[in-house]
């Protein structure tokens, strides 16, 4: 236990930065900017909904007040968000003294009245690894997913005092260690056991992280296996802000987790995600019967899910190429006059651009065999069909699509002409 405390302290340094942020209210609007609505369609059988299950206010030690995350879901067009708070580091404690842990989800939730965004409750599980931090999301109280039993101080303050000391910590700071280390000495499987009890989805956090991984490398550790043997964690981040794990990915796979992608933002969204750029943040395209907290959850444990990140789709087959198929479409405008060249144009339906490879027959007479079809825009192909065709196979590599690490899918049209 003292290594762990050793090994922890300078982290925690390293993140105490307490702010003063008073604020409380309905949501403030954008009046200008760039667009920044992150858009799919629904697929033939379900629902798209757009979600970021993994975000920080001041109540944990983010920088803005939840009404702010509520705001800027609304501009990016999100339709669910949770605000999942550290249970056990709340380094603005001195600043905002509230001990109820689900305070940040009731503020959002308040905010979010009048809007057509999901709130729903959550809250960050944080531990040293193994396990590392894990969200609980569909919570009902999220005092009751952690434990302080301040008798157990002695087990750590020697330590602490003496660390403290060399690094010269302000009595506030110390405050907020001293809670963080009683936090962590509850075990994580009994806050697992808990947010089950509640019947929450949970996902691990980061496991590429480099306080969790030093070298960026996701692995499972026997302490995730056996959470995942007693369904206590469904889910894993192979996407957390501007970082993506393969390895993450692949466990997913092994292991029938739900593919989870979020922003994990701390900060402004817009200081993280720069739309000016064309970015945007990380999402969780989850495939729902209905626009539902009950029908978005039934979704999460059926793992239904697509991570969007940087213009990327990733996600199993089942899910992806339905989605692939709503989102791109081809249509004939027929023959050039007096010619063999067909008109074929291909539209995106959604907010990334897609890239594709031909895999056809035939080829271009305009465009070499890599296609770029703009989000919310079309592409027209000249297609050199030889001889005049009533019906055309086109075949593409949607390469900006993974449904394995480095296997990108296919999508063929049947176009009549």
């Amino acid at each position: 236990m003292f290594l762990f405390l050793r090994n922890l302290l300078p982290l925690l340094i390293l993140l105490l930065s307490p702010n003063s942020i008073y604020a409380h209210g309905s949501v403030g609007g954008y009046e200008s900017g760039p667009d920044r609505s992150i858009s799919f369609p629904d697929t033939k059988e379900y629902l798209t909904i757009s979600s970021d299950l993994h975000t920080h206010s001041v109540f944990s030690d983010g920088h803005v007040w939840p009404n702010i995350r509520v705001s800027e879901a609304e501009k990016d067009t999100i339709d669910v968000l949770a605000i999942t708070e550290h249970l056990e580091y709340q380094p603005h404690t001195n600043f905002i003294p509230n001990e109820d842990r689900n305070a940040a989800y009731l503020e959002a939730k308040k905010a979010s009245e009048g809007t057509d965004l999901i709130v729903i409750s959550g809250s960050e599980i944080t531990r040293e690894m193994p396990p590392g931090h894990m969200n609980a999301v569909f919570i009902e109280d999220a005092n009751k997913l952690f434990n302080m039993n301040k008798d157990r101080l002695p087990e750590a303050k020697g330590l602490i005092d003496e660390r403290a000391k060399e690094m010269n910590l302000s009595e506030e700071e110390m405050v907020v260690i001293e809670k963080y280390a009683l936090g962590n000495l509850w075990p994580a499987i009994d806050a697992l056991l808990e947010a089950k009890k509640q019947g929450a989805f949970v996902f691990w956090n980061h496991p590429m992280w480099g306080s969790q991984a030093p070298d960026g490398v996701a692995r499972l550790s026997d302490m995730h296996k056996d959470f995942i043997t007693k369904d206590l964690m469904h889910g894993i981040e192979i996407v957390n802000t501007d970082t993506y794990s393969e390895e993450a990915f692949q466990i997913a796979l092994d292991n029938n987790l739900a593919l989870i992608g979020t922003s994990d933002v701390h900060n402004l969204i817009e200081w993280d995600y720069d739309a000016y750029k064309n970015e945007h943040r990380p999402v969780t395209l989850i495939f729902a019967k209905r626009r539902t907290e009950e029908s978005i959850r039934e979704a999460l444990f059926d793992r239904r899910t697509v991570v969007v990140y940087k213009d990327r789709l990733i996600g199993r087959n089942d899910d992806l190429i339905p989605l692939l198929e709503s989102i791109l479409t081809a249509k004939s405008d027929g023959y050039r006059r007096g010619t063999n060249i067909l008109k074929v144009e291909l539209s995106n339906n959604s907010s990334s651009d897609m890239s594709l490879k031909n895999l056809s027959e035939v080829n271009f007479s305009d465009s070499d065999d890599f296609i770029v079809v703009p989000k919310k825009g079309s592409v027209t192909l000249n297609v050199k069909t030889l001889e005049k065709l009533e019906n055309l196979n086109l075949k593409f590599e949607v390469l900006n699509a993974l449904t394995a690490p480095k296997k990108s899918p296919v999508i063929e049209f049947e176009i009549g002409i």
